[in-house]
């Protein structure tokens, strides 16, 4: 017997139009906001550095060389009082600067001339005092990171971290050499690994580790970090929870919104 204070169905209440305008607005945004955010800070962050990169080299070109100088003495209005004079700022030049001189240094100092004047000018380096640390020191890790020679920092891996059977997301650096591989008393090869923290992987720990207790990933090292700077919300590989993140096809992660159910 149903009870005669209970609402009928045509009493109860519907979700009007403004209810599904609501959801719909709300649905679009979302997805919206997924594509717009990756580009957008993609371009802010590329626009950010540019304009870094301006603002530490171009101080250092003479005036009579900026793009503003050179576009006035072109059009005749070189005068700074001039009222026709042409304000120009055109961003990435300091970029270009900068490319274009580290291009004719590494040049010259694969010629004998340049190499000589190296080594003379490191052993000037070598017999001062607090110079010779930061340069030794300088010198060491961009030899480490730019060299064509030895792969570094080109694959990702596990780890046992901080105990055994709890496993933590790392890159491989190099092989243990030195005085680290002489004095670790064991016979299997070891290798460095960095460890980077959550969510800001610019942060971590310098580990060695025998060869032997390390996984290989096949994901990239793009991937993993990916990984850690999420917090574990991207996977590159696999599937992640419902309503998150779907099976990447080909190579790219389709991220969607979920609508919520109507009544």
């Amino acid at each position: 017997m149903s009870n005669p204070l209970s609402p009928t169905p045509d009493e109860r209440p519907k979700r009007g139009r403004p209810g599904r305008l609501f959801v719909f607005l709300r649905s679009s945004f979302l997805t919206g906001l997924v594509v717009v955010a990756p580009i957008g800070l993609t371009f802010w962050l590329i626009w950010a550095v540019v304009g870094w990169v301006d603002g530490f080299v171009l101080p250092l070109v003479p005036n009579a060389y900026h793009p503003e100088e050179l576009v006035n003495r072109f059009f005749g209005t070189a005068d700074p009082l001039s009222p026709d004079r042409i304000h120009v700022n055109i961003r990435g030049v300091g970029v270009v600067v900068f490319l274009a001189f580290t291009i004719l240094v590494g040049w010259l100092a694969k010629g004998v001339i340049g190499r000589s004047f190296l080594h003379w000018a490191e052993g000037l380096v070598g017999r001062t005092p607090v110079v010779r640390s930061i340069y030794s020191g300088v010198k060491q890790i961009a030899e480490t990171v730019f060299s064509q020679q030895d792969a570094s920092f080109e694959q990702a891996c596990l780890v046992q971290y901080p105990r055994e059977g709890v496993w933590a997301i790392a890159f491989i650096s190099t092989t243990a050499k030195g005085e680290i591989r002489q004095k670790v008393p064991r016979e299997d090869k070891m290798v460095s690994v960095f460890l980077p923290t959550t969510p800001n992987p610019t942060s971590g720990f310098l580990l060695f580790i025998p060869e032997a207790d390390v996984i290989i990933l096949d994901m990239t090292v793009e991937d993993a970090a990916k990984l850690v700077i999420s917090a574990g919300l991207v996977y590159p590989n696999g599937t992640a929870k419902e309503g998150v993140m779907t099976t990447p096809v080909q190579g790219v992660q389709d991220a969607r919104v979920l609508e919520p159910a109507e009544d």
